[in-house]
């Protein structure tokens, strides 16, 4: 029945200390140069760390500090890149304004004064093919394609004013270009014209930092140039590449961008959405809402943009996060309900990571990975022996006790303890398929701990029990009325062991917090053994000879518990005068 839950999955997960896994030493930076970093700063990034640990469903991970600027995390499993490269991330999510856009490894071409009526333009404002995306209510902008009507009445109006050289060598104006336009005419026209070109093949560099279109031309986006990880200044423009394509590793564009418009704190909720093909979203997105102070500057920058034209580069903004850009969405109107999506081609992992990261907030320090070590499993599986073996004393001993001092009482309390143990170790598959939940050496520990709580219900209820017998009470009376004695007893000492270990739960760390876990879990199953099993089983054999008579096996013998000669002569378990 209990395949029918876990679909598959018959073992525990277990903890690092158990299964071996990864410990990550991040060296904490300095977001500027010169700056001191703090214990307040140092607290938030833990926080923070901690919070996107939680957030992709690892436990038993330890995110602790060692001196004044490291962090050592350590995540159990195998095959933790992903969370390892998630939880350092800085996630500095930006919007800014897309500037230039030029493809990757395509020359670029120069503006000539006289093109071909037919000439075209590059593909440009569509997102590259690994990193495309579009907001709420927009719509990335198409490839130009051949160049416009207008573009070509331009050329051709162009063409025919511009002077033609003399065979003399110097130049004689046309007649018929004296004769339409005047020099300034001609000015505007090839303003014009020059600007039409500008926007068909993304080159505009009006208003560029000349220091950034230096960086920008030097830009190949391969390697270490890729820049992510890269923390920008968010008030200067800034020249960065695309997200590479998750298969083939290649970036397709790189741009200048303006200085930030938005920044990743004033996001105030991002989630992961599934593909919904009646919504038209066909793939993965990460939704963002806007506070209202950006979701004003985000209404004014793309009601200014969609003035523009969707051929324009500068029509787009960028989605910036750590320095490369995930998404540039072209706008077609105003954005006003400061709703936003992210499309990358994310699958559902990826576009959960992302949420994740973005939704607890950016670390206020910059962290590079000191070291990444890879811990074997071999030393974990001889703790887990020596915490079975361990396990399997404490519980013999209690058996033994059980069967010395309760005789047949005391398979009673066998058969509990069995009932407990399997329902302890369902609970911990199921939580390990549903929350990730793994077992750590102090878990292991604390369910040993929990033998003993389990035990001390049983003695307390058959001492109870015992009591009344001793009384010259019929075993069925002796039933009824040493469990209520006795469940009262249990229940405040069950809640005290449970209380105790929710406290250590919410105030410890690591390992600790696995020992809590367990001790509470198992002190619930404590309850529903004894009140579910352990009394309906003690009711039913009160009614069979071997114990209704008090047999000398059956741990409730009238000569072993000193009762007195008159209720001895009377049978256990007849109805009491």
């Amino acid at each position: 029945m209990g395949l029918m839950f876990w679909q598959g999955q018959k073992k525990p997960k277990l903890a690092l200390d158990l299964a071996g896994g990864t410990t990550v030493t991040l060296t904490a930076e300095p977001t500027k140069p010169g700056a001191k970093i703090g214990d307040s700063e140092m607290g938030q990034a833990i926080k923070i760390m901690r919070e996107r640990v939680n957030g992709l469903g690892v436990s038993e991970a330890e995110v602790t500090k060692q001196g004044n600027n490291v962090i050592v995390v350590q995540v159990p499993g195998q095959g933790q890149e992903r969370v390892v490269k998630t939880i350092g991330t800085t996630a500095k999510l930006e919007f800014r304004q897309v500037l230039v856009a030029e493809p990757v490894g395509v020359p670029r071409q120069t503006p000539t004064s006289t093109p071909s009526p037919t000439s075209t333009g590059k593909t440009k404002g569509g997102a590259s093919p690994s990193s495309s995306a579009k907001p709420s209510s927009s719509a990335s902008a198409k490839p130009s394609g051949s160049a416009t009507p207008k573009g070509r009445a331009l050329a051709q109006a162009l063409t025919k004013a511009t002077p033609k050289p003399s065979t003399s060598g110097k130049a004689s104006p046309s007649p018929s270009a004296s004769q339409s336009l005047t020099p300034e005419q001609l000015q505007q026209l090839q303003q014009q014209l020059q600007q039409q070109q500008q926007q068909q093949t993304g080159e505009d560099f009006s208003g560029v930092d000349p220091a950034v279109k230096a960086q920008f031309d030097k830009l190949t986006c391969v390697g270490n140039d890729v820049g992510q990880g890269r923390t920008l200044d968010p008030a200067k423009q800034a020249a960065v590449c695309a997200k590479p394509d998750p298969k083939t590793h290649k970036v397709d564009y790189k741009f200048i961008l303006s200085p930030a418009k938005i920044s990743g704190e004033q996001v105030t909720k991002a989630q992961a959405m599934p593909p919904d093909p009646q919504n038209g979203r066909v793939q993965w997105v990460v939704s963002l809402d806007l506070n209202g102070t950006a979701t004003k500057s985000f209404a004014t920058f793309t009601q200014q943009a969609a003035a523009l034209g969707e051929n324009n580069t500068r029509n787009h903004f960028a989605i910036v996060l750590d320095g490369t850009v995930y998404s540039w969405p072209g706008v077609k109107e105003a954005i006003t309900s400061g709703n936003a999506q992210i499309e990358g081609q994310f699958n559902q992992q990826d576009a959960t990571d992302l949420a994740n990261v973005l939704k607890y907030g950016a670390l206020p320090l910059k962290f590079t990975q000191s070291s990444i070590e890879s811990v074997s499993a071999t030393l974990g599986k001889d703790q887990l022996t020596a915490g079975l073996v361990a396990g399997a004393i404490g519980l013999g001993l209690v058996v033994l006790y059980c069967l010395f001092y309760y005789r047949g009482l005391g398979f009673v309390a066998i058969f509990s303890l069995g009932i407990a143990a399997m329902l302890t170790y369902e609970a911990v598959v199921l939580l390990g398929k549903f929350i990730n939940f793994r077992m750590s050496l102090a878990g292991i520990a604390g369910a040993i701990v929990a033998i003993g709580i389990t035990a001390d219900s049983f003695v307390v209820f058959f001492e109870r029990l015992r009591d009344e017998v001793r009384e010259g009470r019929t075993l069925r009376t002796a039933v009824e009325r040493g469990w209520v004695r006795a469940r009262r007893t249990i229940i405040v000492a069950d809640a005290v062991s449970f209380i105790a270990a929710l406290l250590l739960y919410w105030f410890a760390i690591g390992g600790v917090k696995g020992f809590a876990f367990t001790l509470g879990l198992t002190t619930l199953i404590d309850v529903i053994v004894v009140f579910f099993f352990t009394k309906p089983l003690v009711t039913l054999l009160a009614r069979t000879k071997f114990f209704g008579r008090g047999h000398r096996f059956s741990g409730l013998d009238p000569s072993t518990l000193g009762v007195s000669k008159r209720a001895t002569t009377r049978p256990v378990g007849t109805k009491e005068a």
